[in-house]
């Protein structure tokens, strides 16, 4: 089937973007009209009708049931951001009562951010805004060059700065500061030894978080620590998670860099041992990101001021 041209949103009908939400999540069409609060036949009839726009089926029947297609796969994300952000356009007020707010925030992240803040930032709001909602997403690769447009349908990401952040209507704070080391298994003749050199980290294996595909024009943080001490790592594993990065170390001879506050937390009980970063690398500066759009939104103020409240205590 062939794609459709594009249409102009005054002859959409935006309440299919609720119905393709939960289909996507759902993968089943009678789950997804529970969830709506349709019948089966309508939620069927919307599926039917959001088949013929995208000239896709969406949903592909398997032995399992339901399986989502290549291009359901696309607009699973992209229908989430769209989703809450019509749904935090339509919740804006000139006031904002964390006590009483339903107001759903949406933030991207990596895993290392939800270990080191996630609790504190919880806990912040399930005691100032119990009624809130909060959508973590994850960060699944490197930030990309569409950061950009990502961030006009969020309520911010929290990264350390790049360059390709530094764009009109990008605005920031720091939230707090980390360094990295390197992190080998304790049995390791470099743990015995209390020290690396820049030697080291060229002839050793690696474990890296995030490492770009070659030509990839993106960079992950770790990357770009290992290219300023001018070291061109052999890579053994990549992994999209910073918390995954362990595992892929203990018990073998490789090695990572990790952010002090993750290695900390993980060496002792995964048998691992945690040994300054040879060469002087930069300090690691997590900051909040949000188009300039949100600054006088009184919910989002909330928010930045609740996650500077939360990080200055760590």
């Amino acid at each position: 089937m062939n794609r459709p041209p594009s249409v102009h949103l005054a002859n959409l009908d935006l309440n299919l973007l609720v119905v393709l939400r939960e289909l996507l999540r759902e993968r089943n069409v009678t789950r997804a009209a529970a969830r709506i609060g349709v019948t089966q036949p309508a939620a069927s009839a919307a599926l039917a009708r959001l088949r013929r726009h995208f000239g896709d089926d969406l949903l592909v029947r398997s032995k399992a049931g339901y399986v989502l297609s290549p291009l359901a796969m696309q607009l699973a994300d992209q229908v989430e951001t769209v989703c809450a952000a019509a749904e935090r356009l339509f919740a804006t007020d000139r006031h904002f009562d964390p006590g009483t707010s339903r107001r759903q925030f949406t933030l991207l992240m990596a895993d290392y951010t939800v270990a080191v803040l996630g609790t504190r930032l919880s806990t912040a709001l399930a005691e100032r805004a119990p009624r809130a909602e909060l959508h973590v997403r994850l960060v699944r690769e490197a930030f990309t060059m569409d950061a950009a447009e990502t961030i006009r349908f969020i309520d911010g990401m929290i990264a350390p700065p790049v360059s390709r952040f530094e764009m009109p209507g990008l605005r920031s704070v720091d939230l707090f500061t980390d360094r990295w080391v390197c992190v080998v298994d304790a049995g390791h003749p470099a743990a015995r030894g209390g020290s690396l050199t820049l030697a080291d980290l060229a002839r050793l294996t690696w474990v890296a978080p995030f490492h770009p595909d070659p030509g990839s024009m993106t960079a992950a943080p770790m990357t770009r620590q290992l290219a300023l001490l001018g070291i061109e790592p052999d890579i053994r594993v990549r992994v999209e998670s910073y918390q995954a990065v362990p595992h892929f170390v203990v018990g073998t001879d490789r090695i990572a860099l990790l952010q002090n506050r993750l290695a900390e937390r993980v060496a002792e009980p995964m048998g691992l041992a945690v040994l300054p970063c040879p060469g002087n690398p930069e300090p690691i500066t997590e900051k909040l990101w949000w188009h300039d759009d949100y600054d006088r939104d009184p919910a989002h103020q909330w928010l930045r001021r609740t996650l500077v409240d939360v990080s200055a205590g760590l």
